[in-house]
C-alpha cells in the first residue's frame, strides 16, 4: 500500500515529526491538511513542502475537545474526502509524581488523550460511509512501558493504546485501519516544551532527546511501516529494547531505566 495520491490530515504539524511529515508526504503527490495551533509556523511548513499548492491549512487546539466534530466537518468540506488521519500532535511531562498538580495531569490527559480520541470519533463516521479510512497515532514507546518524570504522559499513552486497539477490532469490517507509531527519542521540541510540575514549560532540550534519530530518518521508517499495514511499530534506537524487556523481563526493564540517562 503506497502512500501517494491520498488526502492525508496531519495534527501537531507545525515542527518536529509532524513538520517532518508534511514535507516527505507532499514530495509523494499527496494533498495535505497541515493542523496545530500555531498558524504562522503551519505558514512557513507549508510554504517549504513540494507542492504548496496541494498543502490546506486547519489550526485547532487538542484542549478544546468540544470543537473537534465541527473541525473534522471543516476537514471534509475543505478537501472534500479525507483517506488518512495522523494523529500526531500531543504534549510531553517531566515532572515527579509527588510535585505535579491534578491541573498538569488534566491537560496531559486532555490534549494527549480526550483531544485524540474527539477528533478521531469526528472523523470515524467519514471512514465508514466512505468504505474505508487509515488513523495513524503516533503514541511513544512510553505507551508500553513507563519511565521517570513522565507518568501523566505515560497513562495518557497507555490509554492511546488501549482505545485505538478496540477501535482496529469494532471497525476492521468497515474497511477501517488502525497503526500506531512509537517513537523513542526523536530531535524534536518535545522536552523543550513538556509540562513541568506547575504546568510551565520545561524550556530545556533533553540530552538524550537532542541526541536521538533526526526526524527525517523517523519519518521514513514511519512511512513504511504504514505502508506494510503494521498494528504497531517502534522506532528509536537502544530504548526500542525496553518493549521486550517489559514483556518478558519486567524487574529487568525496570533496573535498567533506573539506571539509564533519561533525561
Amino acid at each position: 500500500m503506497r502512500i501517494k495520491d491520498r488526502v492525508i490530515w496531519i495534527t501537531g504539524a507545525s515542527s518536529g515529526i509532524g513538520e517532518a511529515l508534511a514535507y516527505k508526504l507532499s514530495t509523494l503527490g499527496n494533498t495535505i491538511i497541515l493542523s496545530s495551533r500555531k498558524k504562522d509556523d503551519l505558514l512557513k511548513v507549508r510554504d517549504n513542502c513540494e507542492h504548496p499548492d496541494k498543502v490546506m491549512l486547519l489550526p485547532l487546539d487538542l484542549s478544546r475537545s468540544e470543537e473537534m466534530k465541527e473541525i473534522a466537518d471543516s476537514a471534509i468540506k475543505m478537501a472534500g474526502r479525507i483517506d488518512m488521519l495522523i494523529n500526531n500532535a500531543g504534549v510531553s511531562q517531566r515532572s515527579l509524581i509527588a510535585e505535579t498538580s491534578l491541573e498538569v495531569y488534566r491537560e496531559l490527559m486532555e490534549v494527549n488523550y480526550m483531544g485524540t480520541l474527539a477528533l478521531t470519533k469526528a472523523l470515524l463516521p467519514h471512514f465508514v460511509d466512505n468504505g474505508g479510512g487509515h488513523f495513524v497515532t503516533v503514541t511513544s514507546l512510553m505507551g508500553r512501558f513507563g519511565s521517570p518524570l513522565r507518568s501523566g504522559y505515560c497513562a495518557a499513552k497507555h490509554a492511546l493504546h488501549g482505545f485505538f486497539d478496540v477501535l482496529r477490532m469494532e471497525h476492521e469490517k468497515d474497511g477501517v485501519c488502525v497503526t500506531l507509531i512509537c517513537p523513542g527519542f526523536v530531535q524534536t521540541k518535545v522536552a523543550y516544551n513538556a509540562l513541568t510540575s506547575d504546568g510551565s514549560r520545561q524550556g530545556v532540550n533533553d540530552k538524550a532527546t537532542a541526541e536521538g534519530m533526526k526526524p527525517e530518518v523517523f519519518t521514513d521508517k514511519m512511512i513504511r511501516a504504514v505502508e506494510k499495514g503494521k498494528y504497531e511499530a517502534y522506532i528509536g534506537g537502544k530504548e526500542v529494547s525496553g518493549i521486550y524487556l517489559k514483556r518478558f523481563f519486567p524487574r529487568l526493564l525496570h533496573r535498567v531505566v533506573l539506571r539509564s540517562r533519561v533525561v
